[in-house]
């Protein structure tokens, strides 16, 4: 089976000048928890995650202490509101994750689904000549359950 057969499409993607308010709407909008982030000519060039919205634990240079952070900034109890309202103008091109490791269409699901665990992804973008076509997700996985076998 090849990728094409599970994947979701059509793909919602942004652009690299989308602020984090325009990509938060649309993953909501569309109920998805990854967009790829595409250059002028429709070619991806970064991945945005519903985890990039997270805060991450992150250790203090120098240091063995650990504190979260949330957009690449420290992230004090009282002031998370504060810092989400901050960053909604930031572009995709800063927060997102450069480059992309992705799958074609006419892969085999069992290449996708190695790549899936080996870099612990929950999404994968699927390309045609660098173009994304469609994502897979651990959620297309739940197809292979009801796919129909003629055998």
């Amino acid at each position: 089976m090849k990728v094409k057969d599970i994947m979701s499409y059509p793909v919602i993607v942004a652009r690299e000048e989308t602020t984090l308010r325009e990509i938060a709407g649309e993953m909501l909008k569309h109920k998805i928890g990854a967009m790829p982030v595409v250059d002028v000519e429709g070619k991806i060039v970064g991945i945005i995650t519903d985890s990039d919205f997270a805060a991450k634990e992150r250790g203090f240079p120098f240091s063995t202490f650990f504190a979260p952070q949330v957009f690449g900034r420290w992230m004090p109890k009282e002031d998370i509101e504060k810092i989400y309202e901050e960053v909604q103008n930031l572009r995709a091109k800063d927060i997102m994750t450069s480059p992309v490791i992705t799958a074609s269409e006419e892969e085999e699901i069992e290449e996708a689904v190695e790549k899936m665990l080996k870099y612990d992804f929950n999404h994968l973008p699927v390309v045609r000549d660098g173009v994304p076509v469609g994502m897979l997700s651990r959620h297309d996985l739940l197809k292979l359950i009801l796919r129909n076998k003629s055998r």
